[in-house]
Formats: structure tokens, sequence, C-alpha cells
């Protein structure tokens, strides 16, 4: 029975528990398209059947363009690759980029945005033109910049890895920095924070432990749909040419690149796998990110309450407006 009621309390399984319907739906299309992608990711070695370099087996060069067979189940790519080993190593990549990306971005943007928020002034001025004005330019054309200036085009995996996490992080600094300073602006001015005041708890105390604590409860939808993103962003800039090598590491942008051609002639096994993966991905996490923001949302909740409600008081509580501080706003 513990163990039961300690499951239940997993972010996942509590999350499946609370939702009905469509949400519950698209909770478990996107914790299994995510799973999947996670799995290939982690155990890409046991799963691929050839190395993401590898370009000659027992019998000699894989040949390039080569139909799917049993030797090659997806085929070859122009470059004599095979295309399912490509896809499965690709996932690893994918899933260091959004690490190490989502990670920096995080750690960034909130410490500015707690700083920014709380002390206010000419910092925050500063830090909200700073933002305002990585914000005017188009985000795949910052990327492209900042991977440049890092790695000055193509390298090996983890130059390439950290070149295309640093210029995504450019990208997503700025989100995070918003919204942890809203929360903070709101946050800052509730009793609790003005009572540590007064009792003269230092300026690093109240920032860490009372702010900034209350100010990071909508960060894990962000972390989600920023992770799609930085799979888009990863393969936009696979496929312009600023990726990683193919003898570094697989990418499915730069795969998608070397089979434009191939589309035309009519060899289609060579850009639909890795096209069909970034689909996947994107949809999977994109999926788990609504789905949580759906939960989070109160009116959504109450619906529920109304639907399932079996006494006076659900059906009277249901029936109640929601108010600015219970959706999460902020001035």
């Amino acid at each position: 029975m513990a163990k039961t009621s300690l499951l239940s309390r997993l972010p996942v399984i509590h999350q499946l528990r609370q939702s009905v319907g469509l949400q519950r739906g698209m909770l478990v299309a996107g914790l299994v398209l995510t799973g999947v992608f996670l799995l290939s990711a982690l155990f890409a070695p046991l799963l691929a059947p050839y190395g993401y370099d590898q370009l000659k087996g027992p019998d000699g060069n894989f040949g390039a363009q080569q139909a799917p067979s049993a030797e090659h189940l997806l085929g070859t790519t122009v470059g004599g690759y095979d295309v399912l080993s490509r896809v499965i190593w690709g996932s690893r990549t994918a899933l260091l980029t959004i690490v190490v990306a989502v990670a920096l971005s995080v750690v960034i943007g909130v410490l500015l945005g707690l700083v920014s928020g709380y002390l206010g002034g000419w910092v925050d001025r500063v830090l909200v033109v700073a933002a305002d004005a990585i914000y005017a330019f188009p985000t795949l054309l910052l990327a492209i910049v900042a991977a440049i200036a890092i790695s000055g085009g193509q390298s090996g995996l983890w130059p390439g890895v950290l070149a295309a996490a640093i210029s995504i992080t450019v990208v997503f600094v700025p989100q995070y920095f918003r919204v942890v300073r809203s929360e903070v602006l709101r946050v800052k001015a509730e009793a609790f924070v003005e009572s540590a005041r007064v009792i003269g708890a230092p300026t690093t105390r109240i920032m860490f432990r009372h702010v900034l604590r209350n100010s990071t409860r909508t960060l894990p939808l962000i972390v989600t749909l920023n992770a799609a993103e930085a799979i888009s962003t990863l393969a936009a800039l696979g496929f312009l040419g600023f990726g990683i090598e193919p003898t570094a590491a697989a990418e499915w942008g730069f795969d998608l690149n070397k089979s434009i051609s191939d589309v035309a002639a009519g060899i289609w096994w060579t850009a639909i796998p890795p096209g069909l993966a970034i689909v996947a991905v994107v949809l999977g996490i994109t999926l788990i990110g609504e789905g949580l923001n759906d939960l989070a949302d109160p009116r959504l909740r109450a619906r529920r309450r109304a639907g399932r409600s079996k006494t006076p008081a659900d059906a009277v509580a249901a029936t109640q407006p929601v108010t600015r501080e219970d959706l999460g706003e902020v001035q």
C-alpha cells in the first residue's frame, strides 16, 4: 500500500492519474514517443546494427544508395552509411544537445531573472533591454551566428554539441529570464518575504530560499517545449551545414541535407527516416508539454471536478470564477 502511494506521487504517474480523456491521450502518446527516443539514445550501441561512421562489413563496402534489404533495413545513404544506424545514433546526439542546452538555459536564465526581479533598479533595466535585444533577432539566424563564432562551422562530437547547445542557449535564456523575473516581482511582494526582511534575513537567503523556490513552478512546462525547439534548431543547423561532421557523430539534420538530391532521383529511404525521427521526437516532447500545461490550468481542473462532483460542495467549487492569482498571472 505504501509502495502504491509512493508511485502515485511520482511526477509522471501523478500527472497521468490527474488526466482524463484527451489530456490523458496526449500525455500517453507523448510519453511513448519520448520514451522510444530516450531508449534509442541510451542503448544506441546495442540497438544499432552498425556504427554511425561504418562504411563496410564482413562482405566488403556497403555501397552508396543501396535499397532497403535484409542487411540494411532502411538502405544506405549517398555516403555509404547505414540509414537505420545513423537514425539510432542520431538520437544520442540529439539527447546530448537537449541536456546541455536546457541545463545552461535554465541555470543562466533563472539566475538572471532572479537578480533582475529582486534587485530592480538599473540592473533590472539593463537586463531587460538585453533580453529584448536578443528577441529582436531571428532565432535561427542568431543560432547560426553563435555556432559559427564558437566552432567555425562543422566540428567533432563534443565541440559540435557544445556549439549547438550554446547557440541554442543564447536563444532560450531570455525566455527563462522573463518568466522567472515576472514570478519574482510577484513573490517578493508577498507577506512572508517582507517578514524575512523585517527579522534581518540576508538578501541572498531571501532570494534563494524564499523567492526562488516559489518562482519556478512553471519551468517544467517551458523545459519540455524548449527541448522540442532545441531538436528543431539542432536539425536546422545541421541541415544548413553548421552541424557535426558525419565521421564524428550522427546528426539528423546533416543526413537530411545530404539526401536532397536523392529525393529528386526517387531515392526516398535516405530522407524519410531522419525526417520522421525529427517529427516524432518534436511531437512527443510537445505533447507532454501541452498535456502538462492543460493539467496546470485551474479552469480545466474545475471542469474535471464538475464532471466528477458527487457532493454539493464540489459542484459549487466547480462553478466559482478563476482569479488572476489562481491562473499564475503576474503583474
